[in-house]
């Protein structure tokens, strides 16, 4: 028997504003996403990439369509249901949205607090980890005012995958990264997908990442348009 998506919609509408100056800004889409699968998604800005990845992440209310979330169906689930999702999901945002009071490790750590039942101990070993698996080991006591922006932005990433959560939704991550930090990045994204069954989605206008991605889709003025290139 299959596994069920990890992600799965049907029909999603979405629209901003009310009345004379409502706007659709979703279309009818339809997306499936299974254990394991890395899918990127391109397309100019303002096409509605990022609503889109806000939804699935219950950080939007569902209008109309089926959203499903490892096993959970969003619409119109109580803010209680929708916070225990929340803490399922390791979420990059364009900006790395990082505590300015708390340090590298602190700022990771926080993800564990919320989710898992550890130690103060086990929490500070495998943020500390996580920060080395990103090429920032030698920064783990420095707030994000001593970081450059590609540092703050790995700070981030280490944040959403400490917890090895099984659904990773990334917004523009690696836009701030050179070279090097984006290849740390991307094979860590690899190492989640094959040994911990995570699966990512992630935005991205970035070329050096392609080819890291199962299905590469193409949305445009808020409909999703056919996969554009598979490896």
């Amino acid at each position: 028997m299959s596994q069920s998506p990890i992600i799965s919609i049907q029909y999603l509408n979405h629209y901003f504003g009310k009345g004379s100056l409502k706007k659709q800004v979703l279309f009818d889409i339809n997306l499936s996403i299974n254990s394991g699968e890395i899918v990127i998604l391109t397309g100019p800005s303002g096409s509605g990439k990022t609503t889109l990845l806000s939804l699935i992440a219950g950080l939007r209310t569902i209008q109309e369509g089926c959203v499903k979330v490892l096993g959970m169906e969003i619409y119109r689930a109580n803010e209680q249901k929708l916070l225990q999702l929340r803490r399922k999901i390791g979420y990059v945002f364009q900006k790395h949205n990082l505590v300015p009071f708390l340090t590298a490790s602190q700022n990771v750590q926080m993800t564990m607090e919320l989710t898992q039942n550890l130690s103060r101990k086990e929490m500070c070993v495998r943020a500390e980890a996580m920060l080395e698996s990103v090429g920032l080991g030698h920064r783990i006591n420095y707030y994000p005012e001593q970081l450059s922006e590609g540092q703050k932005q790995r700070v981030a990433f280490a944040r959403a995958l400490v917890t090895k959560p099984q659904l990773i939704l990334a917004d523009e991550p690696t836009a701030s990264l050179d070279k090097a930090s984006t290849h740390t990045v991307v094979e860590t994204l690899k190492d989640l997908t094959k040994n911990h069954a995570c699966s990512v989605l992630l935005i991205t206008h970035d070329n050096r990442v392609l080819d890291v991605a199962d299905r590469i889709i193409h949305m445009e003025d808020g409909n999703l348009k056919n996969v554009i290139q598979a490896f």
